[in-house]
């Protein structure tokens, strides 16, 4: 596993602990400053012989393709709000983001990692829309609760705890 730090600093660190080695320091204090195994010490010391033997590497993995340059613009799209953009409502979910990038920096991307973007580095979260059916009538429903809920619980036996019929 890769240890926690950026390129430079972990490169700084093998070079002081290569030279703190060369100065006679015990490589057992060293490691146990550095938090490091003994173990790599030496290997640091071994690829410090080789030009660039110690130098900073990329960190490992896909190249991110939503630049932190486009994240300000992008930003910029969402709170304009998503009824600017042409849907009916302003809930950004993360297919509709999806769909922003896509049509704005030309970037494809799945729904499940536009929702990790969104709210890892811009700090949002994405919303669901709640789907209800149009013929829904609220007072019917209402009415119903009201009228059958004392029948429902005598026969469940839980009338003297909570409903699980909530308004």
């Amino acid at each position: 596993m890769r240890p926690i730090g950026t390129s430079q600093e972990l490169e700084r660190r093998r070079r002081r602990a290569v030279q703190l080695m060369d100065q006679g320091e015990s490589p057992t204090v060293i490691a146990r400053i550095l938090g490091v195994a003994r173990g790599s010490l030496y290997r640091w010391k071994a690829q410090a012989q080789r030009p660039q033997g110690l130098s900073a590497h990329p960190h490992p993995g896909r190249p991110v393709r939503l630049s932190p340059a486009q994240e300000a613009p992008l930003v910029a799209l969402l709170k304009k709000g998503a009824t600017a953009h042409g849907w009916s409502n302003n809930l950004w979910t993360a297919v509709r983001v999806t769909e922003m990038i896509q049509r704005h920096f030309g970037l494809s991307y799945h729904p499940e990692h536009v929702r990790k973007i969104v709210k890892q580095r811009l700090g949002w979260t994405s919303q669901q829309i709640h789907h209800r059916a149009r013929e829904r009538d609220e007072k019917k429903i209402d009415a119903w609760r009201d009228h059958h809920i004392e029948r429902i619980q005598k026969k469940s036996g839980t009338a003297k705890g909570p409903s699980r019929l909530r308004r």
